[in-house]
């Protein structure tokens, strides 16, 4: 079931957000990807959590923005009468990764431009609000956390809650 999710994540953060004529597009229908299947993606990297944030001096380099995925531990209730199938109810944290654009003081110049990854945010949130598949159903935004102990680096968890199936 993580695999099936992490790929249904990964797809929609990369095909359902698009740079289109230097703004940022969330795609919200089928026809709209298929339309705008050419354009770059505002999501420039996807992968799982491992720590990367703490160790990007030695890490691969990856490019900004970046979604790592992170799973949540996930405890299973086996379904009475169904052999083999389990439910739960659990986590998924999205650690989104993006330059940081400068002091977002209200004198700052830089200010629109640093208060941008909250925009981000909010429109990573549309393009995954109905993500369903056949092991993820009810995929809600539950919970935000902001670093602020940062420096070149900003780094926002997006947490979401979910329902999920698991047949053995």
């Amino acid at each position: 079931m993580r695999k099936e999710i992490y790929l249904a994540l990964a797809q929609r953060l990369l095909e359902g957000l698009k740079l289109v004529e230097g703004r940022h597009m969330p795609l919200l229908t089928a026809s709209e990807v298929d339309t705008y299947r050419e354009y770059p993606s505002v999501i420039r990297h996807v992968d799982l959590w491992n720590n990367n944030v703490e160790f990007i001096q030695e890490d691969e380099i990856w490019d900004r923005p970046a979604v790592f995925v992170e799973f949540a531990p996930i405890e299973w209730k086996p379904l009475s009468g169904r052999g083999g199938e389990f439910t739960t109810r659990s986590r998924v944290l999205l650690h989104v990764v993006t330059d940081w654009q400068g002091s977002a003081a209200a004198a700052s110049p830089l200010q629109a431009d640093s208060l941008q990854v909250f925009d981000l945010l909010d429109e990573i949130h549309l393009v995954l609000s109905d993500l369903t598949t056949p092991e993820l159903h009810h995929f809600e935004l539950v919970e935000s956390r902001t670093n602020h102990n940062h420096e070149d680096i900003l780094e926002n968890i997006e947490i979401y809650e979910y329902r999920g199936q698991k047949l053995i």
